[in-house]
């Protein structure tokens, strides 16, 4: 059986050996009080998930859990050269861009009749498909397309071969556990795997794993298939903005010759 290591356990161990990057245990306590009575209010809630953007879905159904499986398995890089020059999708009157305009091009095709968070769809669409369907409206075009046709296609078989062509049947498999969950989406879907070596021991982040339950847990509003009673065992997502307020907030320090490095880009 792989072993698909805890990304509670891998940071533990990160922290613990990293030469360059150290937790400050006094700036980290302060930043988890400064937190904790602003994550009780409503916007952080399960309902604030579907508030928090007018592009999420609204249902708690079926076709609202493959949507959100559809934009988590493509949700990756987004990233621009220049902040003037980026992929866009214009809906429904407004601009979106970064992963709000993948969730836009979805909502797009949905709308012009195209079943695009269908897994027997998207598990046979051609790569011209994908092209049109993640089309831009500036000149610049929707990064890493070719690896997302193939990440589509390898999804898309997989739900079609294992899970009777919806995630939900994965959810019910989990029997109401997030890490259940978390780990059939490992053992199934490749790219969800974003793992490394480190000091010679295999680490992970399993960023949009993670982010899959949270999301699959929220739009179906912790309740019935979703009312996993161990959610809080999700760590924070690697996001790259987390690092930056961390040690902006002084709960994590930076050697002086990574600070360097970082400032000289």
């Amino acid at each position: 059986m792989e072993v698909f290591p805890s990304p509670l356990e891998s940071a533990r161990f990160i922290a613990g050996n990293s030469k360059d990057v150290s937790v400050d245990e006094e700036g980290a306590r302060r930043v988890a009080e400064s937190l904790f009575d602003k994550a009780s209010a409503a916007e952080f809630g399960l309902a604030g998930w579907k508030s928090l953007h007018e592009l999420n879905p609204r249902a708690a159904s079926e076709e609202a859990v493959d949507w959100v499986f559809l934009v988590d398995t493509l949700n990756f890089s987004f990233w621009s050269e220049q902040e003037e020059q980026k992929y866009m999708v214009k809906y429904k009157g407004k601009t979106y861009s970064g992963y709000w305009s993948l969730c836009a091009a979805v909502n797009r095709a949905l709308d012009d009749g195209i079943p695009v968070t269908s897994a027997s769809y998207f598990a046979t669409m051609t790569l011209d498909q994908v092209r049109h369907v993640f089309r831009s409206d500036t000149e610049v075009p929707m990064p890493l397309i070719e690896e997302r046709h193939q990440v589509l296609n390898e999804s898309g078989t997989v739900l079609l071969e294992k899970f009777g062509g919806s995630f939900l049947t994965c959810v019910k498999m989990s029997e109401k556990s997030a890490q259940k969950l978390l780990r059939l989406v490992l053992e199934n879907f490749p790219s969800y795997r974003d793992e490394a070596v480190f000091e010679k021991k295999k680490v992970s982040f399993y960023k949009r794993a993670q982010i899959l339950v949270a999301d699959t847990w929220s739009v179906l509003e912790g309740k019935g298939d979703g009312s996993f009673d161990d959610i809080s065992s999700l760590t924070i997502f690697a996001d790259y903005r987390i690092p930056q307020v961390l040690v902006h907030l002084k709960a994590m320090k930076y050697s002086e010759e990574l600070m360097k490095k970082l400032r000289e880009g």
